[in-house]
């Protein structure tokens, strides 16, 4: 312990495990702690007796859930867009060659009370009964000029300038309604409020080719892979590939006290008594609490179930987007659910999480809508959590903290995260022009 490193990661979450991992390969000296026994942190993956220890306390689990160690339930669940930055990190480090992904069955939208694939691509927008004849036509134009689109060719941007142009302004040209609006923004653009309609639309049409080219790739009912097993095989990927780089990881250690010199800056961690020195810290909010503020609450349900989401096409992994103003929210809504063929719980069982940002202290009564859409369970927990975002300057301290997870079901928001704690951490801007085929999705 008494060595000194390059930078101390504190809790092996997924985006501090990343984060290790690309200092890692950019040859820094690294030390990653947990308090922890286990990996993964908050987006810790667990069995079905350690669910029951977290949500019931000393219950045991009914016999007819089947074995526990079949269970792979991840606490933290997010898809991963096929073409999307975080698969370009992954490459880029080279930790692909420890997990296998598998496709995802499919991608819905809650719109007037029922669930409908996601259309995206002007074939799809033609068939989808999320539109009528007229507008659907109307959604073929857009969704042309959207796949066109190039930012270095003028001659595809129809007099608009998309780093001016409002989302909400381009959206009018083609004269779409608010409900086509809808899905467009929160399911394909992935959008998690309306606050983009006065952003440049850039960013929007940039979203909508991701979905799409993502959604070529595999072509699978969805842009998005999940690897087999569960997430919790990141942080352990992870956790492999530092200690190719001679990166350090040590569980289970109690305290890991952030120490600062007289001014202010970090200059260790001490646990245990012992003291390993450094010039920057990376950690999650839990492991320095007097630097965040809280900025949220997110509300869940865990569920395992017997069947598939009713009409999502018998899909054993998906997602549904249940958007804002569906619900007269504030905020979208989502629902995960995945199952045996991703080997993450027991033949014939799928598990459920039905998620949003909290804007009531109760729960049960609050994803009651997406809950509904669930059909029989076999059991569901509830809980929620607090989200946090660092209020530190880390050009003063160097101490660069992660934002607590979101209520979404994907991975699109916490990578936008990592890269930019990665640039602040290294002064670089990571690259990510990466061959994506080094990331194949598993057979079969």
């Amino acid at each position: 312990m008494d060595e000194e490193y390059d930078v101390i990661v504190l809790g092996t979450g997924l985006k501090e495990c990343i984060l290790s991992g690309l200092l890692s390969v950019d040859g820094l000296k690294v030390l990653h702690m947990d308090r922890n026994d286990y990996y993964g942190g908050e987006s810790t993956s667990l069995n079905l007796i350690q669910l029951y220890k977290r949500f019931r306390g000393s219950d045991k689990p009914p016999a007819h859930l089947g074995s526990s160690r079949d269970y792979n339930v991840d606490m933290i669940p997010k898809y991963i867009m096929a073409n999307g930055a975080l698969v370009r990190v992954l490459i880029h480090t080279d930790v692909t060659k420890y997990l296998y992904f598998k496709a995802v069955d499919g991608s819905f939208v809650y719109n007037k009370g029922k669930i409908h694939k996601v259309p995206a691509t002007d074939m799809e927008a033609l068939k989808s009964p999320l539109m009528g004849i007229f507008e659907k036509r109307r959604a073929r134009k857009f969704f042309i000029y959207v796949q066109d689109y190039n930012e270095s060719d003028p001659k595809t941007h129809d007099g608009m300038d998309l780093t001016r142009v409002t989302t909400k302004e381009l959206i009018a040209k083609y004269g779409l309604d608010d409900n086509t609006v809808d899905f467009i923004g929160h399911a394909l653009a992935l959008h998690r409020d309306d606050r983009y309609l006065h952003e440049p639309a850039l960013d929007t049409v940039k979203r909508m080719k991701l979905y799409a080219e993502s959604l070529a790739r595999f072509a699978g009912g969805s842009p998005y892979i999940y690897p087999l097993y569960g997430l919790g095989e990141l942080p352990q990927a992870f956790a492999r590939l530092s200690a190719v780089y001679g990166g350090t990881y040590m569980l289970n250690k109690p305290e890991c006290k952030v120490e600062f010199d007289a001014e202010g800056k970090v200059c260790g961690v001490t646990s245990e008594g012992e003291t390993a020195k450094c010039k920057k810290v990376v950690c999650d909010p839990s492991y320095l609490t007097n630097k965040v503020r809280k900025v949220g609450k997110v509300a869940r349900a865990i569920v395992i179930m017997s069947h598939p989401i009713p009409n999502t096409n018998d899909s054993h992994s998906a997602q549904v987007i249940l958007p804002q103003k569906q619900l007269g929210r504030k905020s979208d809504m989502y629902l995960f659910c995945c199952s045996y063929s991703h080997n993450v719980a027991p033949k014939g069982k799928f598990i459920a999480f039905v998620s949003t940002e909290a804007e009531t202290d109760n729960p049960e009564t609050e994803l009651k809508a997406g809950i509904d859409l669930l059909g029989p369970v076999d059991e569901i927990f509830f809980e929620t959590y607090d989200r946090y975002e660092p209020v530190n300057e880390p050009t003063l301290d160097n101490c660069f903290i992660s934002t607590s997870y979101d209520a979404t079901t994907h991975f699109e928001s916490t990578v936008v995260d990592v890269l930019n704690m990665y640039t602040l951490i290294t002064g670089k801007v990571l690259d990510l022009n990466v061959d994506l085929s080094a990331a194949s999705a598993a057979e079969e």
